[in-house]
């Protein structure tokens, strides 16, 4: 991040989470409401475990704000722990009961997590509660709190966002990219949050016969933005593109194993012709009679609907457990389970979401700047006065 800077702390166990979010401009109105709605959209979804019955997140803000509105200071978002009152004496920072961590420590990694990774990255395998405990998505609830107040900064110059799970485990809903008018129907409170929740029954009992065999599931979440200017991002340099800085966004969710922009993956076996998007002239603008590229060309954005999807592989921690090894001990055994969701991809809409909120909140202040909201303001509408005879905001 360039114009903003994001940095979130806490563990998944410990007293709370806290999103320190600099860089947005003074002035900038938020709507608490708002920051919890996404929060309780993260803590959503048919398959989660036990975890979201004791949570019940919502936003404490103890820097940045005065009266409903940005300082030009630093945004400070707290969200606590309700768990923690449950594992204190395994967690707590300064006087740690011996007898009830001994309980809880973690000497086999699971496969697909940060357990052994992390652990042979910080020299901490006698005890991987140490890497897991900051490694685990819980940490995704601060992403999701400051990414709400970017949404807010985006919705001011009419940058609004759809998302909707598209696929559970092998249970394909819609197939490809998704369009803005396929995300129209989307339900944030039905089970699965699919754009079909009429349909909805076959994932669930997906998820059921899942649960029951000890299994967990993954699938793929998309997003889409409309609204974006054309010329966001840089063609300069490859740090600059913007559709690497959002893939990179998206990938570092957790579970997150790959992320497209477009029809990223299908135009990888179709011709040359097949494949893009031919320009045409409607009332004197410029549009496209397609969409594959979406929305980007070059690492900036054409003018178009923003789509990206996320890959979410199935979650790590099994209740029938994997194969693993006791780094303790080095004898064979199978990883211990405590409690996991079956899925969370009805939570991964609003995290997909939160996390290109973020990059877009930035580029566009990279491309406005202002240190007060008003200077923000003058800047968007210069750039939309320069921008009126080939693009206007839909």
């Amino acid at each position: 991040m360039r114009k903003l800077r994001l940095l979130t702390g806490g563990e998944s166990h410990g007293p709370g989470l806290t999103a320190i979010l600099e860089g947005l401009p003074a002035g900038l109105e938020v709507d608490r409401d708002q920051i919890d709605g996404w929060l309780k959209r993260r803590q959503h979804g048919f398959g989660r475990g036990g975890r979201q019955r004791i949570e019940k997140d919502t936003v404490e803000v103890t820097g940045g704000l005065r009266d409903g509105r940005t300082l030009g200071s630093p945004v400070v978002l707290g969200i606590e722990n309700q768990d923690w009152k449950n594992w204190s004496a395994v967690m707590d920072p300064w006087q740690v009961d011996a007898e009830e961590a001994a309980k809880r420590l973690v000497s086999r990694p699971r496969p697909g997590h940060a357990d052994y990774s992390g652990g042979a990255a910080t020299d901490q395998h006698g005890d991987m509660r140490n890497v897991l405990e900051r490694a685990s998505a819980r940490e995704t609830a601060a992403r999701v709190a400051a990414g709400a107040v970017c949404a807010q900064l985006l919705a001011r110059y009419g940058i609004a966002m759809r998302s909707a799970v598209l696929r559970v485990g092998p249970q394909e809903v819609l197939a490809g990219s998704p369009s803005w008018d396929d995300l129209e129907s989307v339900v944030f409170e039905s089970p699965l949050v699919t754009p079909k929740p009429d349909d909805e029954e076959r994932l669930v009992e997906a998820v059921r016969s899942a649960r029951e065999g000890g299994e967990t599931m993954g699938g793929v979440v998309g997003a889409v933005v409309r609204g974006l200017p054309p010329g966001l991002g840089s063609y300069v340099h490859w740090d600059r593109k913007l559709d690497g800085r959002i893939v990179q966004a998206l990938v570092a969710i957790p579970s997150v194993k790959a992320a497209t922009i477009g029809d990223g993956i299908e135009v990888a076996s179709v011709l040359g012709s097949e494949a893009h998007d031919p320009y045409q002239q409607v009332d004197g603008r410029l549009e496209r009679t397609s969409n594959r590229a979406g929305g980007l060309e070059g690492g900036v954005t054409n003018g178009a609907d923003l789509v990206v999807r996320a890959f979410f592989k199935p979650i790590s921690t099994l209740r029938r457990g994997l194969a693993s090894v006791d780094l303790a001990t080095g004898e064979a055994g199978t990883t211990a389970w405590e409690r996991s969701d079956v899925t969370a991809i009805g939570a991964a809409p609003v995290i997909v979401e939160a996390m290109v909120a973020l990059v877009l909140a930035d580029v566009l202040l990279e491309k406005l700047g202002g240190d007060a909201i008003a200077d923000t303001d003058a800047a968007w509408k210069a750039l939309a006065d320069r921008l009126a005879p080939l693009w206007a905001p839909r």
